[in-house]
């Protein structure tokens, strides 16, 4: 019998593979200092495109007294044991309800994670005889809660209509065959790598071909789109269609913690049968009422994504402008396409690092094909002009350097 460990030296896998080159520099870097555009890393003040602050609440006044407040009001255990046990509060209730509304939805319910929270959603959802259809550029929590469902899924090649039509039509011939079970679409309001929303309303529009319900991932959504902010649905103006709109708090509202919204019928049979939220721990007190604080300034203060899209428009055109390939985005998400290996964009990034200050993420092989790099800029609500003019500068001339094969 060989020992478990024996292949885990052996590979370390596609990341793991440069753990020891990477570390603490590509892989686990600390930033340090307080949450904003400007942060510190290795000592360097950089400009940072890295982090998911959309509407710049991670170190707003108003969040980090409502944080701190709460804080010393409750501490950190309060409430303790999971919600259906000992640990449900007129808090996370009014949260619930509060985040319903603004999702325009009957009901919602809190969970600890984004990522816990919908693996577990598809797990409570779907049994054995129940089909999947889903975008092929889901999120890795997607597919991991895919992977923990017992029936057939299908893969719809990204927002690609005609092949979603033909995973639709073998997902509906197998419920037929089977005769029993039923169809679960899951795409994404807004894909995080390319930028791209999904085609939620073209999706929804098919509900009258096919028998299915539509859950929307739309952690990058909301917020940040639609007339109030209630994410990709509401943009497109399809969110009554879409039957389970899920998103998180650690994007738009710099926090933690996640939701899931719907019918009520259906939401209560979730707050029933989800074992994540069942058997974890209630979300702390602190984290209650602080996103409570956030979601009142998503309702009253429409500056912020303003704001937010104002950086976005600017460091967009900017890029375009000096001929550089943002591909589809239609929303802040901004990648950057490049050609080049992987030896390439471990020479440009330490050159933007260490001669530019610019700090910023990086996706190649195996991530994405060999001989392609992207960089994914992140705009957030507390970026500046100066922040976007140096980005701009740093990235025209080490793109020069890399057409001309200096690294």
């Amino acid at each position: 019998m060989a020992d478990i460990f024996e292949k885990l030296l052996k590979n370390a896998g596609p990341l793991g593979q440069h753990r020891e080159r990477a570390h603490g520099y590509f892989a686990f870097p600390k930033l340090e200092g307080e949450i904003g555009s400007r942060m510190k890393f290795r000592g360097k003040d950089m400009v940072v495109w890295s982090l998911n602050n959309y509407l710049g609440l991670a170190n707003h006044p108003e969040v980090r007294k409502a944080d701190a407040d709460a804080a010393a009001a409750y501490g950190l255990a309060s409430p303790m044991g999971a919600r259906m046990m000992s640990g449900n509060t007129d808090q996370h209730e009014q949260l619930e309800s509060e985040l319903a509304a603004f999702v325009f939805k009957q009901d919602a319910i809190l969970m600890n994670f984004g990522y816990q929270g919908i693996m577990s959603t598809i797990d409570a959802i779907c049994g054995r005889h129940d089909v999947i259809v889903y975008d092929a550029e889901s999120h890795a929590c997607i597919i991991d809660g895919l992977r923990l469902h017992p029936g057939h899924r299908y893969v719809f090649k990204h927002n690609d209509l005609e092949d979603f039509e033909k995973q639709m039509q073998r997902a509906t011939a197998l419920i037929e065959k089977q005769k029993a079970g039923g169809i679960l679409v899951i795409t994404e309001g807004v894909f995080g790598m390319a930028g791209d929303q999904g085609k939620l309303k073209e999706i929804a529009a098919l509900k009258g071909k096919y028998d299915f319900r539509l859950l929307v991932d739309d952690a990058h959504g909301f917020g940040t789109l639609g007339k109030t902010g209630a994410g990709a649905g509401e943009a497109q103006g399809c969110q009554d269609a879409i039957d389970l709109y899920f998103s998180t708090f650690a994007k738009s509202m710099a926090s933690i913690g996640a939701f899931l919204a719907g019918d009520k019928t259906i939401i209560d049979f979730i707050r029933y049968n989800i074992r994540s939220q069942i058997f974890a721990k209630s979300l702390p007190m602190p984290l209650v009422i602080g996103n409570l604080k956030r979601l009142e300034m998503l309702r009253t203060m429409p500056e912020l994504k303003e704001k937010l899209w104002s950086n976005a428009l600017k460091l967009q055109a900017g890029l375009k402008e000096r001929g550089f390939d943002i591909g589809k985005t239609d929303t802040p998400v901004t990648p950057v396409y490049m050609k080049g290996g992987v030896e390439e964009a471990t020479a440009m990034v330490m050159d933007l690092r260490e001669n530019y200050k610019i700090f910023c993420s990086i996706v190649v092989y195996p991530v994405i094909p060999k001989g392609h790099i992207i960089y994914r800029l992140i705009p957030t609500a507390a970026h500046t002009d100066a922040d976007i003019q140096e980005t701009l500068v740093a990235f025209t001339e080490t793109k020069a350097k890399l057409d001309a094969g200096d690294y």
